[in-house]
């Protein structure tokens, strides 16, 4: 049976919940304060906690918050036991990574309902997960070979280039050799990264989700973040000509890596599926209480079907080694949600790409 955890500092309350849950065969555990919890937590390792909210030495919002900030016990079920039933403090709790609220009083069957429907929604999320993590390998297994193998080709063909033709090549033609070189070695690099990423970020929680949001701190001067990325990437394709930058200041309530991941995938598609010489604009703005920018390009386009399954496992299933897996606006898509923004693509399949970006400002 599952172990539940009691944190409540009442003791008549504390017995009545323990009694309650040992005659229906629980394993059960009971803490009388925060800090006794925490300890209990750690000791008795529970699949689910009950925990009072106004408490002495450390209130349930405090336990929440310590549990929530440890990788392995940001999934675990967490409901707040409570006789303040004001909306602000719902939203408190939620914010922090509650699963659910029992106010008091409570029912025998209010109480035995909820515990087996967030024990139940518990292993309902593990076997997702699972069923995800088995669907990523076997993705890895067919796409991900396709995808590292048309770089390393390049790879190989220009360095035999190289080898047989050193002698009578001009140092310019040295260097754009090697750049191209360099260009696909960090294309394989990326995507080796991209795929350890992306595992991550499916097995974040929503209670992980609601937490990394709730932590963020403003990223000043986005707009010179995305500028710059824009401009490395446009000289790394030699198409400094074809992108048009137009960007208000940007404050982003993102890291500055992630956002420089967002910003690398959606600029990388945008140039490599398009032709030279076809522009790719960037712009962005501040409004309505949000911040958006866009990056357009006009070239091979998606199917409504890519667009709708963007965020699948490896879903573009295509032979060509242009048509890549879509792991990169995959990435990009989980990113912008765990900050609790959108990301939205619209698209004419061989004329026009527009993806848009936005947070809350």
């Amino acid at each position: 049976m599952a172990k539940i955890l009691v944190i409540e500092d009442e003791a008549g309350v504390r017995d009545s919940i323990v009694d309650i849950l040992n005659a229906e065969d629980f394993i059960v555990d009971s803490a009388a304060n925060g800090e006794e919890g925490l300890r209990q937590i750690h000791e008795f390792k529970p699949d689910m906690v009950i925990c009072d909210v106004m408490m002495p030495v450390l209130d349930g919002f405090g336990v929440l918050q310590q549990i929530r900030q440890d990788p392995g016990l940001a999934t675990l079920p967490f409901v707040f036991l409570t006789a303040k039933a004001e909306r602000i403090d719902f939203r408190s709790g939620m914010d922090l990574g509650a699963n659910d609220y029992l106010t008091k009083p409570f029912t025998h069957d209010d109480l035995l309902r909820m515990i087996r429907t967030r024990l139940g929604a518990s292993s309902a999320v593990q076997e997702k997960t699972q069923q995800q993590l088995s669907a990523l390998r076997s993705s890895i297994s067919t796409a991900l070979p396709r995808e590292l193998g048309a770089p390393m080709r390049e790879v190989l063909k220009l360095a035999t280039t190289l080898i047989e033709e050193a002698e009578t090549l001009e140092p310019e033609a040295v260097v754009t050799l090697a750049k191209a070189i360099h260009r696909n070695v960090q294309r394989t690099a990326r995507l080796t990264q991209n795929v350890m990423l992306f595992a991550k970020l499916e097995r974040l929680s929503p209670e992980q989700i609601s937490a990394q949001a709730l932590h963020r701190q403003p990223l000043a001067r986005a707009d010179e973040i995305i500028t710059e990325i824009a401009q490395a990437l446009a000289a790394d394709y030699l198409r400094e000509d074809d992108l048009e930058i137009s960007l208000e200041q940007l404050v982003l309530p993102m890291s500055e890596s992630q956002l420089r991941k967002v910003c690398e995938e959606l600029l990388d598609n945008a140039f490599k599926f398009s032709e030279i010489g076809t522009p790719i604009k960037v712009f962005g703005s501040r409004g309505d209480g949000k911040v958006t920018f866009y990056v357009i390009d006009y070239g091979q386009g998606m199917t409504p079907d890519q667009i709708a399954n963007v965020g699948a496992y490896l879903q573009f299933e295509s032979e060509t080694e242009a048509a890549g897996t879509g792991l990169g606006l995959t990435i990009a898509k989980r990113l912008v949600e765990l900050y609790r923004g959108e990301l939205l693509i619209e698209s004419i399949p061989g004329q026009q790409t527009i993806v848009r970006v936005a947070l809350p400002d």
